[in-house]
């Protein structure tokens, strides 16, 4: 299977049986075995978690470790593509890599720099384990070469129902009763929205989101498959409406947004939320993907899941495609075949890896042995279950898009909040990237 079969898969080969192998796991948990026996010597990790997503994956290795005697060598970065591209044209790359996007370590397997995985990897049990289209992602030309352990689920507008119900919020239906309550909020005195910008190499990614969710609730799966795909331009009118959609949400001088552009482009991601539950709240509505409830929690020890914060869909500006959802997942590859390397992947796809991080809260895992009794709480489990729910699911467009048109896209973003005037511009500078890049 090609490059473009692959990236293509969970848009082509339908996107709901895999999120139905998602929330949907047997009722007891899987029984395969992890790897056993001690293997010992060292084996090294790059990814991009960092604090307490990287204590997770921590908690994570921890079984493998005593299990195997393997020291896992971890190192984190947010400026995944260029340090890993770095470390592997300069022939020294870590044995495994994750990566939240599968086209960086598709162009690596291309190139003959990943090992394929089939013959490391029981086939068998993957497939009874994973849906089709997880799997069909990290094959190229026919091989195995990612290996996809936990997703998440984006377009989620978190919230404080506490505030809510003293102030007499209800959660919006449509895109029309969400634009009437943010206006609202804003007349009783307090900012609708937080949003939070910051990311190291990758700032601009949460910006990012917003527009794709806007694109696929507003033109729709076709729209957003070729936008993604490099056919259709970003001044057009599909994806130029997304933007101005997501203008409409940050106000005029970003008035709507705690902090205004300022706070915006200073505040990382993982903080961008917190200042909802302070005494008076400064937000009263954050739109992020699953995983933050992490964040949340670390942030703020106090806070009761269900009680302190919960969710609801960001609604579709069309009607016609109420229920559509944008996901992601995060995905492995080995550059080293050692017998740690090997070990490692292997315990990795696991459904006995997946829980622990699923039972920390904020992830989702693709195996279908994961049961729904391992989330922790009613806001995990609705999220899971609101995967395989979802009418119209599609993967995160910018994670499909190559390298230089992703990050040519988060920069659009931060000159989009500094001044919104110059969207035009901005726009007809993506399409001159989005030329040059070989999307199709």
């Amino acid at each position: 299977m090609g490059k473009k079969t692959s990236l293509k898969a969970l848009s082509t080969l339908g996107l709901m049986a895999l999120l139905v192998s998602v929330a949907c796991g047997n009722s007891s948990t899987s029984t395969s075995s992890s790897p056993g026996g001690k293997i010992g010597g060292t084996v090294h990790v790059l990814a991009v978690w960092s604090g307490s997503e990287q204590e997770s994956f921590m908690a994570v290795l921890k079984p493998f470790e005593d299990q195997t005697g393997i020291k896992v060598a971890y190192e984190s970065t947010r400026d995944q593509d260029a340090v890993l591209t770095t470390r592997v044209t300069a022939g020294n790359p870590p044995e495994l890599a994750a990566a939240p996007s599968p086209a960086l370590l598709t162009r690596f397997a291309q190139q003959g720099k990943v090992v394929a995985l089939d013959d490391i990897v029981d086939q068998s049990k993957l497939k009874s384990e994973y849906a089709k289209s997880w799997i069909d992602l990290g094959t190229i030309n026919g091989k195995l070469y990612q290996i996809f352990s936990w997703a998440s689920l984006k377009g989620l507008v978190w919230y404080d129902p506490k505030v809510w119900q003293a102030k007499g919020y209800t959660v919006p239906k449509t895109w029309n009763d969400m634009i009437s309550l943010q206006n609202k909020m804003k007349a009783d005195g307090t900012a609708p929205w937080c949003v939070g910008l910051e990311s190291g190499a990758a700032s601009g990614w949460p910006g990012s989101d917003w527009v794709k969710e806007i694109v696929l609730g507003q033109s729709g799966p076709s729209v957003y498959d070729s936008w993604w795909q490099g056919k259709t331009k970003w001044t057009s009118n599909e994806i130029k409406s997304a933007w101005t959609s997501w203008g409409n949400i940050l106000g005029p001088n970003n008035a709507n947004v705690y902090g205004g552009k300022n706070f915006m482009v200073s505040t990382n991601f993982a903080d961008a939320g917190t200042p909802m539950f302070a005494s008076p709240p400064k937000c009263n509505m954050h739109n992020q993907a699953s995983f933050i409830t992490d964040f949340f929690t670390k942030a703020v020890p106090t806070l009761k899941t269900g009680e302190d914060f919960n969710f609801f869909p960001l609604p579709s500006v069309n009607s016609k495609y109420d229920g559509a959802h944008v996901v992601s997942g995060d995905t492995f590859s080995v550059f080293k075949r050692t017998p740690q390397s090997e070990a490692l992947i292997k315990y990795l796809a696991t459904a006995e890896a997946q829980a622990i991080w699923v039972k920390r809260g904020g992830k989702i895992s693709p195996n279908n042995k994961t049961n729904l009794s391992d989330y922790p709480d009613a806001i995990s489990k609705q999220t899971a279950q609101l995967l395989t729910q979802s009418k119209i699911a599609k993967y995160d467009a910018g994670d499909l898009m190559p390298a230089d048109m992703k990050n040519a896209y988060w920069t659009a973003v931060l000159n989009y909040v500094q001044d919104e005037s110059k969207l035009d511009s901005i726009l007809a500078g993506l399409d001159k990237v989005q030329a040059s890049s070989n999307t199709g």
